[in-house]
């Protein structure tokens, strides 16, 4: 049976900027209790929103109502090594899965560099990381167990309800309880990492290059600055040059987070300051190369809480947009204290993908906890929604169904697929409604 629990404490997410209280907590054991849970929602005229690990800005996991939480679901662990296939509970981590496939000596194709989130989570957003031959972390799976608003328990792949699996790859929770997920992994891999400081007019002008000559390239621009951070990680043969632990600890422990943490605080107690906080972190970051496992160089640890919006653009669009971004930062009347992330990623055909039908460029912009941050993000997305941009399903921005609509070429069909598999929209919520229409 599916437990219950009264609500003893209100949710948020990781940022905090998400916050509220649902009626029940419901903690399913198996798929038949989500089954039995979802069935009773629809008799009591209920509604039920799953939540991870909290790591989206929007309210895509808040409820109203009924939380489902999938910690304690359990389906079979299945690795099979030979194919390179593995299927896991949607309630699983990412650095739960990561951990699992290293003992297997396998590993997914491409990360984010966030570990946290659940497998369901992280492919219902989109979650992605860089790298112009990979697309969002939703392309890796092979098939998905769902219990849809009906109580069936679905289980759809390419071959076996091909339009639900194109919408329910990233489906924002709208279709039903993700509660199996099938991945296509590959051999475990060494990556190469060099990070260097440049100058953004030079990455720009020879973006192609950057991009196209590595297996993984993204950069970080600091607001107020004409300088960036360069990031490539590429395969390679062996883990003949690890990351000394106190270099690791220095930082991505100490100057990433414990003194990055003091210098934002420092700048929002001093706004003034920010400029000149961001030039020094422009320079303090040095130059390294390293090798380590795929995902322990893919994922690192944040600790820093920030609010923050990404948008994926058609690739060419990218200088003109970051071009608008610099005179946005210039203009505010607050400060800055994040710098800025730019990835790419390869087209997909997943219908509410970012990057359905094209090659994409995203740029994420954050904002420091405490800081103002609405004018910033609504005047960027001006910016992006102008060149065709769309919102990560996972970050903040203001767009509705009807504006959303005209950025998927198939948005009706993702409807069509649920309204028949959520008729009485038992997964549906406040934002739900705002962005995918009632």
């Amino acid at each position: 049976m599916v437990g219950t629990a009264p609500v003893t404490a209100r949710w948020s997410n990781w940022a905090g900027n998400q916050r509220g209280s649902a009626t029940t907590i419901l903690r399913p054991g198996s798929p038949a209790d989500v089954a039995e849970a979802v069935n009773a929602a629809v008799a009591e005229g209920g509604r039920i929103r799953v939540t991870g690990s909290g790591h989206s800005f929007t309210a895509v996991a808040l409820a109203d109502d009924r939380r489902m939480d999938l910690s304690e679901l359990t389906t079979t662990v299945s690795v099979d090594v030979e194919n390179r296939l593995v299927t896991v509970p949607a309630g699983m981590t990412l650095r739960a899965l990561n951990g699992l496939l290293a003992r297997h000596r396998l590993a997914l194709p491409n990360l984010g560099d966030i570990d946290a989130q659940t497998v369901a989570g992280a492919i219902s957003t989109g979650t992605h990381g860089t790298g112009v031959a990979y697309g969002c972390l939703s392309t890796f799976v092979e098939a998905i167990t769902l219990v849809t608003g009906t109580g069936e328990v679905l289980r759809c792949s390419a071959d076996e309800h091909p339009d639900v699996f194109a919408a329910a790859r990233v489906s924002l929770g709208a279709l039903g309880v993700l509660v199996e997920v099938t991945l296509r992994c590959v051999d475990a891999f060494v990556l190469h990492a060099h990070e260097r400081p440049a100058a953004l007019a030079d990455v720009l002008a020879d973006l192609p290059t950057l991009i196209g000559g590595h297996d993984h390239a993204e950069f970080y621009w600091f607001p107020y600055t004409a300088r960036v951070q360069v990031k490539t990680n590429d395969r390679v043969p062996a883990n003949d040059r690890p990351l000394p632990r106190w270099r690791g600890w220095l930082d991505d422990d100490f100057l990433a987070n414990t003194v990055f943490a003091s210098a934002c605080r420092l700048g929002r107690a001093v706004p003034t300051l920010a400029p000149g906080i961001s030039a020094v972190s422009a320079r303090a970051l040095t130059e390294r190369r390293y090798t380590g496992r795929s995902d322990r160089v893919f994922c690192t640890p944040r600790r820093v809480r920030f609010v923050e919006m990404e948008y994926g653009l058609p690739r060419e669009a990218l200088p003109e947009a970051l071009a608008a971004l610099q005179r946005i930062v210039g203009g505010l009347p607050f400060k800055v204290l994040f710098p800025v992330e730019v990835r790419f990623t390869a087209a997909d055909d997943i219908w509410l993908s970012h990057g359905y039908g094209r090659d994409s460029a995203y740029i994420a912009v954050h904002q420091y906890v405490g800081m103002p941050y609405e004018p910033y993000f609504r005047a960027f997305e001006r910016v992006a929604a102008g060149l065709g941009g769309r919102p990560h399903w996972g970050k903040l921005h203001y767009r509705d169904a009807a504006s959303l609509a005209t950025a998927y070429p198939r948005f009706a069909d993702f409807q069509a697929v649920r309204d028949r598999l959520d008729p009485n929209r038992v997964f549906t919520s406040p934002h739900l409604t705002h962005v995918l229409g009632a």
